[in-house]
């Protein structure tokens, strides 16, 4: 078994253990800076070379680096930041009943496309607020189902919500009064 000897690094000049593997080679130590020094005169070496010179340089170098591209794709990109996992259970698959929408679109009644489509006034509701997660667009549903209730409740002549601001009825109360219940 050979003895640990010492040797003096080239960069700062104090004497450091060499590695054991590289015991014949290594001339710098292991600080940053040593290392930097070691890594800068590796570089001068072999770019002082005949056949390193022009390495990358010319149109058959470009070449060899267009080929590696092609072949590497990606390698530099960025890598994107997985996106956070999803905070509630998977839901499952609603069975939504076929409904041929060009009926409905000519009833042209509100109730009927709401209640035949769950997962549209679902989607609706998730669009406007920006909520995924079903407790928020279950409190905005409950929101919306109140301004809604008290909007039809307006229109029959009832007095208005406190939910509502100044608004006025689109029917005057004498004719609210004498018109037949739909």
């Amino acid at each position: 078994m050979k003895s640990k000897t010492t040797r003096k690094c080239l960069n700062c000049s104090e004497q450091f253990i060499p590695d054991p593997r590289n015991r014949e080679r290594q001339c710098h130590c292991g600080k940053e800076e040593c290392q930097k020094a070691s890594k800068a005169a590796s570089q001068r070496r072999w770019t002082s070379k005949e056949e390193n010179e022009n390495y990358f340089r010319g149109a058959e170098n470009t070449d060899r680096v267009r080929q590696w591209r092609k072949a590497n794709p990606g390698y530099r990109r960025k890598k994107r930041p997985q996106p956070p996992d999803v905070q509630q259970d998977p839901f499952d698959n609603q069975c939504v009943e076929v409904v041929e929408v060009i009926g409905l679109a000519q009833s042209g009644v509100l109730q009927d496309v709401c209640l035949a489509q769950p997962a549209l006034l679902v989607g609706i509701i998730a669009m406007m607020t920006g909520n995924v997660q079903q407790e928020d667009i279950a409190a905005s549903a409950r929101s919306f189902l109140a301004r809604g209730e008290d909007i039809l409740r307006m229109g029959r002549g009832s007095a208005p919500s406190p939910h509502h601001e100044n608004q006025t009825r689109s029917v005057p109360a004498a004719t609210a009064a004498s018109a037949p219940a739909i």
